[in-house]
């Protein structure tokens, strides 16, 4: 089976780090005689290559200086930052087009898989009809949110790409929920992320002494909808008899402010930015940590986590966790089960969960082992790549 790939950006070269588990996802389905070929834009005039044998092919759309409408930041954020990158919207999507129909006459797919149908499900439907292929509309969460809080003009182009799917899938049931809000008859499926991280058991140190510095993780970019902000704050709460400090892996636009505000709060000592690192970095940092923290909100544009695949990282490494209630983050946190979960936005209910966790060891162990067992049970790679083989089997007959 042949299936082409319609994503917003792909790594850029075998060093890459961005979309860990879409390569993964790649890789996998590759494992299991996929045939898989990605279609995603170019990057400052990059062409097509591959990525760890994995064909990726590539369209220009604008001058190379300007091709940087994905793959630095999510495209909203990247129009945000600088409100002329919306001029280069139109090329991206007439020259995305015009590629595909370039690729698709020379080969043939039996599945379009189509991620962030808002706005490639235009890419979509004219791949499924030039290809005769079924088309499946993979939605991660943001672009609904999107539509439905900032752009509600274009909900009925959401509703037309949902009607001219042969599949919806949801990467939540937060995200399910947003679907069904569209009120389009469809077959909708949820299939979440894996992990990225190969799941291992971390033990702890052999002796615990009193005084060890305990360390509280965080991963992800430094943007409004983590909710860091909170985290810091938090920390200045947090009531242990031994120290303990931040560790905040990530880079973003919030960055600035919260270096200011740990600052500000007198926590510059016990909170490191740390930037981005490497997979293999970020495994020693995950082994490291005491107990991992995700402090989602609903920000000023409505958004929030669709899922939160670090939280699923971080229990592969039996990790105890710490977020908040909001979005998908419910599918993997199953309050006093699997980790435990606060209000959003309130730093006191944080530091008293990360109080708790790492003043109880019998707790943190038991939602560690707990956490462990959901992560092997729901979001183990192989389970999950096994159930796109039977959905790709099932729609295309």
């Amino acid at each position: 089976m042949k299936v082409l790939f319609i994503v917003t950006s792909f790594p850029r070269s075998e060093d890459d780090v961005i979309t860990p588990w879409m390569l993964e996802t790649i890789s996998r389905l590759r494992a299991r005689g996929v045939e898989t070929t990605v279609y995603v834009s170019s990057y400052r005039g990059l062409a097509d290559h591959q990525v760890h044998g994995i064909p990726v092919r590539r369209f220009r759309y604008f001058f190379r200086r300007w091709e940087r409408l994905s793959h630095e930041l999510t495209v909203p954020d990247q129009i945000r930052r600088n409100k002329l990158f919306i001029l280069l919207v139109p090329f991206y999507l007439f020259f995305g087009i015009w590629g595909l129909r370039r690729i698709l006459r020379s080969e043939r797919f039996e599945v379009i898989h189509v991620h962030w149908p808002f706005p490639h499900g235009l890419f979509g439907y004219f791949a499924g009809r030039w290809s005769s292929a079924p088309v499946v509309s993979q939605f991660h969460g943001v672009g609904l949110r999107l539509v439905r809080n900032q752009l509600p003009f274009l909900t009925p182009f959401l509703r037309w790409v949902v009607r001219h799917s042969s599949l919806v899938v949801a990467n939540s049931s937060h995200t399910r929920a947003e679907i069904e809000r569209l009120g389009v008859p469809c077959r909708l499926e949820i299939v979440p992320y894996g992990s990225p991280v190969p799941p291992q058991q971390q033990g702890g140190p052999a002796a615990e002494d009193p005084q060890r510095v305990r360390l509280v993780l965080f991963v992800g970019r430094l943007v409004e909808r983590k909710g860091v902000e909170y985290l810091v704050r938090a920390l200045k709460l947090v009531d242990c008899p031994f120290p303990v400090e931040l560790e905040v892996v990530g880079t973003g636009p919030e960055e600035p402010a919260l270096r200011s505000l740990a600052a500000g709060l007198g926590l510059a000592g016990r909170v490191r930015f740390a930037g981005r690192v490497s997979s293999e970095d970020l495994t020693d940092y995950y082994a490291a940590c005491d107990c991992f923290v995700l402090p989602a909100v609903i920000d000023s544009r409505g958004d929030t986590e669709g899922l939160g695949v670090v939280l699923v990282e971080a229990l592969s490494y039996h990790k105890p966790v710490v977020a908040s209630g909001v979005g998908g983050i419910v599918d993997v946190i199953r309050h006093e089960q699997t980790g435990l979960l606060v209000p959003e936005k309130d730093p006191e209910a944080l530091a008293r969960a990360i109080t708790s966790v790492l003043t109880d060891s019998e707790l943190a162990s038991r939602l560690a082992a707990q956490g462990y067992e959901h992560v092997r049970r729901y979001f183990d790679w192989e389970r999950i790549t096994g159930r796109w083989v039977e959905l790709y089997n099932e729609i295309t007959g």
